[in-house]
């Protein structure tokens, strides 16, 4: 039975790579069962091109890092070793940058907690100086005006306006409470 056999110009094509790279995979051993033909130069057997990692019909590379990433779900993995750890790389990378953004957010509730705490007792503080005022204004606020009594009411007198250390004697005119003269 005989294998399929591509020259090195065919097998760069069909996997998507340069020549120079199926030469020094070629020329490293790692394409076994690659013959030197007269006529078409190297033969590199199919087999050890999937053996190697290579996609037969794969697209190309790109010639710069800005073609567009392949679809996700797509199952299409890009080109081999050396893409898989570029991937790593990125998931890693990916990975961290979570991390830090998930400890910022938690730091932040930390500190939006710690903000609410002190913001409460704040308002608990003015809230008790609230009241501490209104209690100095109701003592300072004069009580309401009371009615005073008319002399002889209901048997009792109402004292004299005026100052209380004089009493009035039988002739009208003043005299020390004590009793004594003036």
């Amino acid at each position: 039975m005989t294998r399929p056999m591509l020259t090195q110009r065919e097998a760069a094509a069909a996997c998507g790579v340069s020549r120079s790279t199926i030469r020094r995979r070629r020329e490293a051993g790692e394409l076994p069962g690659s013959v030197e033909d007269p006529v078409r130069g190297w033969m590199i057997p199919v087999d050890a091109l999937l053996a190697a990692g290579f996609r037969l019909n794969a697209p190309a590379p790109p010639d710069s890092d800005t073609s567009p990433a392949p679809e996700a779900g797509s199952g299409v993995v890009p080109g081999g070793g050396q893409d898989a750890a570029a991937l790593r790389a990125e998931l890693d990378r990916v990975r961290a940058e979570h991390a830090l953004a998930l400890a910022e957010a938690q730091f932040e509730q930390r500190l939006a907690a710690a903000e609410v705490g002190h913001l409460r007792a704040q308002l608990a503080e003015r809230g008790e100086r609230i009241a501490d005022l209104q209690r100095a204004v109701a003592a300072l606020t004069p009580a309401p005006a009371r009615d005073v009594l008319a002399p002889g009411a209901e048997g009792m007198s109402v004292p004299e306006q005026g100052g209380s250390e004089l009493a009035r004697d039988e002739s009208g005119g003043r005299r020390p409470w004590w009793g004594g003269r003036p």
